[in-house]
């Protein structure tokens, strides 16, 4: 699999990622009516384990009432593939019809994603839906094996079709790798990532940008903590990340501002375009006494391909 297109499907850069309990009606008519790009409707983490068949009933229902309307769009987070329950999740959410995605985490090793993306071939022949449309976004960080892993994708998915037309994008976690690896605290005296979740943060990044795909920054779990939230968009979309995970409503409008391309960026992106336009075939152009070449005009191009609900441009 080749860097940036990968041969990956195009998917739409999603930048407000609203994950709600799948067994919550109150919380899901919420995460509805928010501006959040996609509803993450979970039946992992959130959901007590005696609790999950109701949710899978709930989840269902709720698919089959908005199959793909207007609205965020719909994805489940499933139980991991390790767990013995991702297939029960899948056929019960199927039932109520496919998802726009599914949400896969605790992911180890690439063979499980592509697990999971052949169930997914398998269910959407059952029920009419197009094969290869649901799409995955997996958390690649929560476990140990996983986080080593991540710097094989590139190889090891090139081989699997089955995945790279599904794959929309990795995510990265905290707090499962670390109760994995028994750390007290995941920041050091002045608050920022130690070592290891830096690593785990970069090599999400690195290696979705490797596949083409969408880089989507973790949670910020004090959804109290305004300010803290606004120093995690403001590095991780000076970093490269273009969405990031939310755990409540009240992240999403700073979410969506911080991955939504500014008036000022928008016109300094069409200056570019227009730089290059005017000496067709060049390599390198002038503007405002800057030299500018390919990697430019593409940050320019990227820019003003623009978000979900983004008007500035």
């Amino acid at each position: 699999m080749s860097e940036a297109s990968a041969g990956v499907a195009a998917a739409p850069v999603l930048r407000s990622w609203l994950f709600v309990p799948g067994d919550s009606e109150r919380k899901q008519e919420k995460a509805l009516a928010s501006a959040a790009d996609a509803v993450i409707l979970d039946l992992e983490d959130s959901v007590a384990a005696q609790l999950r068949p109701q949710a899978r009933d709930r989840v269902a229902g709720l698919l089959a009432a908005h199959q793909r309307t207007a609205g965020p769009q719909l994805w489940v987070r499933v139980n991991a593939p390790s767990s013995g329950q991702m297939t029960a999740d899948l056929d019960a959410v199927f039932a109520g019809g496919a998802p726009y995605g599914v949400v896969l985490p605790k992911v180890s090793t690439a063979a499980e994603i592509e697990e999971a993306a052949r169930y997914l071939d398998m269910l959407e022949t059952q029920v009419g839906t197009p094969v290869r449309r649901t799409r995955l976004l997996v958390i690649a960080t929560e476990t140990p094996r996983g986080l080593l892993a991540l710097p094989q994708y590139p190889a090891e998915l090139a081989a699997m079709p089955a995945v790279a037309t599904r794959l929309a994008g990795l995510t990265w976690g905290v707090e499962d790798l670390g109760t994995a690896l028994g750390v007290r605290s995941p920041h050091d005296e002045t608050g920022a990532l130690t070592f290891t979740f830096q690593l785990a943060r970069s090599s999400c990044l690195l290696a979705a940008a490797s596949l083409g795909i969408q880089a989507v920054d973790g949670v910020h779990t004090d959804f109290r903590d305004s300010a803290g939230l606004l120093k995690e968009l403001a590095s991780a979309r000076r970093d490269g990340f273009s969405g990031k995970l939310a755990i409540h409503p009240d992240q999403i409008a700073p979410i969506n501002a911080a991955f939504s391309p500014t008036p000022a960026e928008c016109e300094q992106a069409q200056r570019v375009l227009a730089a290059f336009a005017a000496s067709p075939g060049a390599g390198v152009v002038s503007l405002d006494g800057r030299m500018l070449d390919r990697p430019h005009l593409e940050q320019a191009q990227r820019i003003l391909a623009g978000a979900p609900g983004a008007k500035n441009c």
